[in-house]
């Protein structure tokens, strides 16, 4: 349960649960890639007991070596994912809502000073987004659940902060936060969308976060 002191969004707040659609796509594809890589390390293990079939070969070890690595891949992605699968965004008059499990957090519609939608290729076809989320004040790097948010890049626009928050949103997703959004802040602020570079998502400040609260990760 929640402590009693945590404020809550509205009743009615607009839910979209971006870690459950995240995991449907995502969970299959690391468990595979995983699969892969117990696949490579069972055949490495035939070849260092000398119990495989037929003669080694460099193409063989090769093989091996990349299935593996496809193993460590697919563990890389499997954990992020699986912590993430009940995040939850909430959307009311107050601001948007970040939910992990019991932790929750708001960036209000009062404390930012830009809003945006970044999107990059992700593949031949696919997009991957993002909620741009400019503060009119500091941020607070550390916070238990919005600090994997935070990222320190060149502003969209001179005048802008380089701190943000950067939500990810998939395609599936994007519209109907961008659409829960717009209601609620001022046409002033909101930037449009814009492409960026592919992999603009980038990642949290881990090894940063680590040091400023000294190993203490949510």
């Amino acid at each position: 349960m929640l402590p009693p002191h945590t404020p809550s969004p509205a009743p009615n707040a607009t839910v979209i649960k971006t870690g459950h659609r995240t995991a449907m796509t995502g969970l299959p594809c690391s468990i595979l890639l995983m699969a892969m890589g117990a696949v490579g390390i069972f055949g490495a293990v035939l070849v260092a007991t000398g119990n495989q079939k037929g003669e080694s070969s460099v193409a063989g070890f090769v093989g091996l070596a990349f299935m593996v690595a496809l193993g460590v891949l697919g563990v890389i992605l499997f954990i992020p994912i699986w912590a993430g699968r009940r995040t939850r965004v909430l959307v009311d008059r107050t601001g948007l809502w970040v939910e992990q499990g019991n932790l929750r957090n708001v960036i209000a519609w009062r404390t930012l000073t830009g809003v945006g939608l970044y999107w990059s290729a992700l593949g031949r076809k696919g997009k991957i987004y993002s909620l741009e989320l400019y503060p009119n004040g500091p941020i607070d790097r550390d916070d238990p659940v919005l600090w994997v948010l935070v990222r320190d890049e060149e502003p969209l626009h001179p005048g802008l902060p380089r701190l943000r928050h950067r939500l990810p949103l998939s395609a599936a997703n994007q519209r109907p936060v961008v659409a829960a959004v717009q209601p609620y802040i001022p046409p002033e602020i909101w930037l449009g969308e814009s492409q960026r570079p592919a992999g603009h998502i980038g990642r949290p400040d881990v090894k940063g976060h680590r040091e400023r609260t000294r190993g203490r990760t949510p």
